[in-house]
């Protein structure tokens, strides 16, 4: 038998020492099995992640882009709050689209402000450094390519003006409501007294609502999922069969937590690197937690992670806030 060549092992060695390929081997030896929702993220999962927020059944960006078309004065009135020089920073950027409603009013009125958009996605970090200068003339813009509080930290060393945060698209319900508490109180622990945070959270509603938006009827969520397999196929050499998987989504009303799932139709092996993860017929992988709150539950995450709850924006169906807080 013909031994391993030098470049097979130098690849399987850069292999085994990369992030991605340590977390998804970590998540599918884990009971249950499950995968880090961060890497749904690359070209392709950016791609259908965009058609996705195109659906008539996912509701959530029609909302907050309502709030941010129809209150723009508003929304840029309460962040640039005294009129001071100021850091925006944008954490999880993506194409910056609802966004680009607030830059374009702070830079027509003359606002003294940095545009910092943060994301784990190189490739969005690219597209935005180049077009937006394009698209908004003046706008003053520096992409930080990384983790949130690394990048917050980076943007901390850039300049010491006054920091506004925004963390839009109910990106908060990512997360499970313990966790979501923690991520607002180490937010708070990267910022100074003064300095605001921009949140978008999706409130509970009928529940066959939220549940469509997360199994539309398109299977634009199913692709979706199922690329973050065809990622570890193209990136980790896997050897994923995608027919071989499902996509399931859940909600609970009482709890307001929409999950995600994939499903393994048959008993199968997939090898990823050197290794091989056994899959169970009907064992699941949980994907993804989408979170939904009730208004009393953002002031009181507000409060708990020591920030002052300032202004509220809904959309006309009392579906989505943006919520502004101060930090004390």
């Amino acid at each position: 038998m013909a031994s391993t060549s030098p470049a097979t092992e130098q690849k399987n060695n850069a292999l085994t020492d990369d992030q991605f390929y340590k977390d998804v081997i970590a998540g599918l030896t884990s009971t249950p099995k499950r995968l880090d929702s961060k890497y749904f993220y690359d070209a392709h999962g950016d791609k259908i992640f965009q058609e996705l927020m195109g659906c008539e059944e996912y509701y959530p960006t029609n909302c907050e882009m309502e709030i941010f078309t129809a209150q723009t004065a508003e929304l840029c009135k309460a962040l640039i709050a005294d009129g001071d020089a100021f850091d925006l920073i944008e954490l999880g950027a993506g194409d910056a689209t609802k966004s680009t409603q607030l830059l374009k009013y702070l830079i027509d009125n003359k606002a003294d402000f940095k545009y910092l958009p943060i994301d784990i996605s190189e490739n969005v970090i690219s597209y935005l450094n180049i077009t937006l200068p394009v698209t908004l003339p003046g706008i003053r813009i520096q992409g930080l390519n990384g983790e949130y509080f690394d990048m917050l930290k980076k943007a901390a060393a850039i300049s010491d003006k006054r920091k506004v945060v925004m963390f839009l698209g109910s990106n908060i319900g990512n997360m499970p409501v313990a966790d979501a508490q923690a991520f607002c109180k180490e937010l708070r622990n990267n910022l100074s007294k003064g300095d605001m945070l921009l949140i978008g959270v999706d409130l509970k509603k009928n529940p066959a609502t939220v549940l469509a938006a997360y199994n539309d009827s398109k299977g634009i969520t199913k692709r979706f999922n199922i690329n973050l397999l065809e990622r570890m196929n193209r990136e980790l050499g896997a050897d994923f069969n995608t027919r071989q998987f499902d996509h399931y989504a859940t909600y609970d009303p009482e709890t307001g937590s929409c999950k995600s799932y994939l499903i393994s139709l048959a008993d199968q092996k997939v090898k990823i690197g050197e290794e091989t993860i056994t899959f169970l017929k009907d064992e699941y992988i949980y994907m993804e937690i989408s979170q939904k709150y009730a208004v009393e539950q953002v002031n009181e995450m507000a409060a708990l992670s020591g920030f002052k709850p300032l202004n509220q924006f809904f959309d006309n169906k009392n579906w989505f806030v943006d919520a502004v807080w101060t930090a004390e």
